[in-house]
C-alpha cells in the first residue's frame, strides 16, 4: 500500500484537474443532480375539483349580504382545494457526460492533491467476515472514512463489509463525486485503474 501521487494517475493515464483552475461548477451542478434525483416527488395537494363533497351551491345567490359563492371546495374555505399546491413531479435533472466527466477529475486530483489516495494491489476477504475485513482495513489505513475502488469483489468480501458504517466498497464503473466527496480517504486498487482511465478521459 502507498500514497497514489499525480505521477501515478498521469502512468495510468487517468486525466486530472489538480490545479483547482475550473471544474467546480461541474462538481456542484452533479451533486445538486444526485440529490435532486433522490427525491420522490410525490407531494401532492387536492385542486377543488379533487376533494370529496357536494357540488351544491352553498346558499342563494342574493339576499344573504355574502359573497356570490358555489360550492364550499373553493380554496378559500376551510376544508376546501388548494390552489397552486404541490403536484407529483418529477425532480430528476440531467448532466451532460462531459461535465460528468470534468467533475470526476476535480474531484480525484482535489483528493489527490491532499493526500487522501492510497493504492493497493488487491483487497479480497476470503472469510466473508468483518472483523477481517476491518483488519484488512486498518492494516491499509487508519481514517475514519474509508471507500474502496476495484473492479470488482467477491460475494465474502461484500458479506463482511455489509454491517460497517466506516467504509464503502465501490466498482470504479460505479463511484461518484458524491461518494468520492464523503468518504474521507480513497484506496484504488490496481484493477480498478483501466475504468477510471476510461471515464475521466
Amino acid at each position: 500500500m502507498s500514497a497514489f501521487t499525480i505521477q501515478d494517475a498521469e502512468k495510468a493515464n487517468i486525466q486530472l484537474i489538480a490545479d483547482g483552475s475550473k471544474g467546480s461548477q461541474a462538481v456542484h451542478d452533479l451533486v445538486v443532480a444526485y440529490q435532486a434525483n433522490r427525491r420522490s416527488g410525490t407531494a401532492q395537494t387536492k385542486t377543488r375539483g379533487e376533494v370529496r363533497g357536494t357540488g351544491k351551491k352553498m346558499y342563494r345567490q342574493k339576499g344573504t349580504g355574502g359573497a356570490r359563492h358555489g360550492d364550499r371546495k373553493a380554496p378559500i374555505f376551510v376544508g376546501g382545494g388548494v390552489a397552486f399546491g404541490p403536484r407529483n413531479r418529477s425532480y430528476a435533472k440531467t448532466v451532460p457526460k462531459k461535465v460528468r466527466t470534468l467533475a470526476l477529475q476535480r474531484v480525484l486530483g482535489e483528493k489527490i492533491n491532499e493526500g487522501l489516495v492510497l493504492s493497493a494491489k488487491s483487497f479480497e476477504i476470503p472469510s466473508g467476515k468483518t472483523k477481517d475485513f476491518v483488519k484488512a482495513v486498518r492494516d491499509l489505513t487508519d481514517a475514519e472514512r474509508v471507500i474502496i475502488i476495484g473492479k470488482e469483489f467477491s460475494e465474502e468480501t461484500y458479506r463482511a463489509e455489509r454491517n460497517l458504517t466506516f467504509a464503502l466498497l465501490q466498482t470504479a464503473e460505479n463511484v461518484n463525486i458524491e461518494e468520492l466527496l464523503f468518504w474521507g480517504t480513497v484506496i484504488i486498487l490496481d484493477d480498478a485503474l483501466e475504468t477510471l482511465a476510461k471515464r475521466t478521459a
